[in-house]
């Protein structure tokens, strides 16, 4: 595409102007002719096909008939006013009424001439009839003529742009427009070679026929050619991306394992470490030796054992003279780690301070000093970390995690924080299924622990009914004999009249009445609270001197009580899967079997079912993300919608894994034998506007 020519602002296209463009902007965020251009169509209408008159039914969606006109009227008088015509073929009559435009539709409708009539059919005292019919001449010499005997598109449009004759049909029309002044100036941007390898269609004709396909054969013909395009250009900016920091950023080496990670591992670990998390500390080992700058995504579940890994990872920094540093997304998550590092490290082996926004300025200017003089060795925060005032003397390994929460550019302040860009450990407790992770994080290695810590049993989670309430009930009661906490979750923290649901005021209530006092305690928290009072209720339950937690979702990140053996989601139904899975993965954190119960309605949607059921079925995280993101849709998966890479206008990740594979392995092999693209056949991949194409910038590390 000649990116110059498309990147005209839309108010210049032929039929557009200022008013329109400005309506264009407001609600599809067309700004350019590129895109107007990428606003595909949603669905397509099958105008192959001609019904006889005698054949139409009133639950028809729509209809196409070929019929001649053989009368006109306008009939009634001001608000009843309308214009009725009758339509004959060689079976019946069908007639047509329009209530609007009535002077204008009457001029242009021809009695004597065969029309080709498109709508929704209706029946008025036993008659076939079409309201504000779709009319076009019939020309019989033009067989594939626009939107009329082909698969028509249809466009998402808005009420508002409807007020400018902006509808699905007036899309069309600019589209159409658009095409036929500019379709030459689509260039090719893939080389003849992987045309010919992929037997994909040329760029020019599959804008085209993705507008305005002559049949369904030609229509996939583009639609697969634009999704190659696509997800080709992504991965190659990933690809390109990761090659450009290796060469351009160089990374400190950690040439030894000395005494900081020996003693660690030797005296203070307090458990066995899995054979996943024995791998991943050995591809950081690697990594961190190469000299060359390590970006590496640590994928784990809630409790697989990250955490230790990353510490395990600083402790070599620190033996090499470096200091390291992780940044949370949240207070709460910050402090979870500060506290689970300084647990496991003690006070008298290495230093480990904690920088978040509640931290008070004196304490703060400590740590600035120990920081500046290289005596702190570990610091955990919050985005507190990349202040201009922090400053460290020698910064070598940065963790990261979730960090979907972080926005490029304070990721990029860390990277700063050094000369040579310390090795960065980016860590999320969320599974990612493999082809979204190949797009959000395709520029990253990336390592997996799959294996639960030893003496971990797997949840045990269950479905009950409404009608089972008395069995959850006697689980309770059972488990807190045995010593044991539990929680109970809801989706909503007071009734609503829209929705039926259990809700925590409720049941917190019925709590009370079923585990009354003196013998039960019962603490209850939720995002309405004060903060102290929230903090007040969460440290009696970790204290135990509550046995039960009625919360709102607050608790599905932060809280770790490996006494809690018990998760009940109450309307389980109303959560999606991910967040199901990270409820239940705040229990499951001691050697006891613990449970999950999931509480729904006696009817249950389709969805909801699937959801309900793989819950029940498996307890993998990575299973569950791949099932989320085929009901869900990828865009919706948590931290994909801010990331900006996901904007992608016709593939789709949850459908097309393979193509997105095919895409990264093609890219993989033309880099490795030409990594500068500088090759004869590969000059058209390196031309800049091609990175622009697919929405992203070679020099933009991120």
């Amino acid at each position: 595409m000649n990116s110059q020519q498309f990147q005209t602002p839309i108010e210049y296209l032929k039929g557009v102007g200022l008013a329109r463009a400005e309506v264009l902007k407001k609600e599809l965020r067309i700004f350019t002719f590129e895109d107007l251009l990428k606003h595909f169509p949603y669905k397509y209408i099958d105008r192959t096909r001609f019904y006889k008159i005698k054949d139409v039914q009133p639950d028809m969606p729509y209809v196409q008939v070929l019929a001649r006109l053989i009368s006109k009227e306008i009939i009634g008088e001001k608000h009843t006013k309308r214009l009725v015509a009758q339509a004959k073929d060689d079976t019946g009559i069908i007639e047509l009424v329009w209530f609007q435009s009535i002077k204008w539709v009457e001029k242009t409708l021809i009695p004597g001439k065969a029309y080709v009539l498109f709508g929704k059919p209706g029946f008025f005292n036993g008659k076939a009839q079409m309201a504000h019919p779709e009319m076009e001449l019939y020309n019989s010499g033009a067989a594939q003529q626009r939107g009329t005997l082909t698969l028509q598109p249809a466009y998402n449009s808005t009420e508002k742009l409807k007020q400018f004759t902006l509808d699905s049909k007036g899309l069309q029309k600019l589209i159409a427009g658009l095409l036929d002044q500019h379709a030459k100036d689509i260039h090719e941007n893939i080389p003849a070679y992987l045309l010919n390898r992929f037997k994909l269609a040329p760029r020019a004709d599959s804008y085209r026929n993705i507008h305005f396909p002559d049949n369904a054969a030609q229509l996939n013909e583009a639609i697969q050619r634009l999704k190659f395009e696509e997800l080709f250009f992504l991965q190659l900016k990933l690809l390109k991306n990761k090659l450009t920091r290796a060469s351009k950023f160089k990374g400190n080496i950690f040439g030894t394992v000395g005494h900081y990670f020996n003693e660690f591992y030797h005296h203070k670990l307090p458990f066995e470490l899995t054979n996943s998390q024995k791998r991943v500390l050995k591809e950081i080992r690697i990594d961190t030796q190469r000299g060359v700058q390590m970006n590496r995504l640590l994928q784990g579940d809630v409790g697989s054992g990250k955490t230790v890994v990353a510490l395990m990872s600083m402790l070599i920094a620190i033996d090499n003279g470096f200091q390291t540093c992780i940044m949370a997304p949240t207070e709460i998550l910050a402090n979870q780690h500060f506290q689970t590092i300084k647990s496991l490290v003690g006070d008298d082996f290495v230093e480990v301070a904690l920088l978040t926004g509640s931290v008070p300025q004196k304490k703060r200017r400590v740590i600035h000093e120990k920081l500046e003089d290289g005596s702190l060795k570990i610091l955990i925060g919050t985005h507190a970390l990349i202040e201009d005032k922090v400053r460290y003397q020698n910064l070598g390994l940065v963790v990261i995690d979730e960090q979907h929460r972080f926005g490029v550019e304070q990721r990029a302040k860390l990277w700063r924080k050094n000369i040579v860009p310390p090795h960065i450990l980016v860590m999320t407790a969320t599974p990612i299924p493999r082809t979204l992770a190949m797009t959000l994080y395709g520029d990253l290695d990336v390592s997996v622990i799959n294996e639960l810590p030893a003496g971990r049993k797997p949840i045990e989670t269950k479905h009950f009914y409404e009608a089972q309430r008395l069995r959850m009930f006697g689980l309770m009661k059972q488990e807190i004999t045995k010593g044991r906490q539990i929680y109970v979750v809801y989706p909503l923290i007071q009734e609503s009249e829209k929705l039926d649901l259990k809700n925590l005021m409720d049941g917190t209530e019925i709590m009370s009445r079923e585990f009354p006092l003196p013998q039960f305690r019962i603490s209850v928290v939720h995002g309405k609270m004060a903060a102290a009072d929230k903090d007040f209720e969460m440290q009696r339950f970790i204290k135990g001197e509550t046995q039960i937690m009625v919360a709102t979702t607050v608790i599905e990140v932060g809280v770790n009580v490996p006494n809690a053996s018990v998760m009940i989601i109450e309307n389980a139904e109303r959560f999606g899967l991910s967040q199901l899975h990270q409820l239940r993965g705040r229990v499951g954190r001691g050697a006891e079997q613990s449970y999950c119960i999931l509480m729904t309605c006696p009817k249950l949607s389709n969805d909801g079912r699937i959801r309900i059921n793989t819950m029940v079925k498996t307890n993998n995280g990575f299973e569950i993300a791949e099932i989320d993101m085929q009901l869900r849709g990828p865009g919706n998966i948590e931290g994909t919608q801010q990331s900006g890479v996901l904007d992608l206008k016709v593939a789709n990740l949850a459908t097309d894994q393979e193509l997105l594979i095919t895409a990264r392995k093609c890219v993989e092999d033309i880099l490795t034998k030409d990594p500068q693209l500088a090759l004869p056949e590969n000059l058209l991949l390196n031309q800049p506007f091609q990175a622009k194409n697919a929405g992203l910038s070679w020099d933009k590390i991120s």
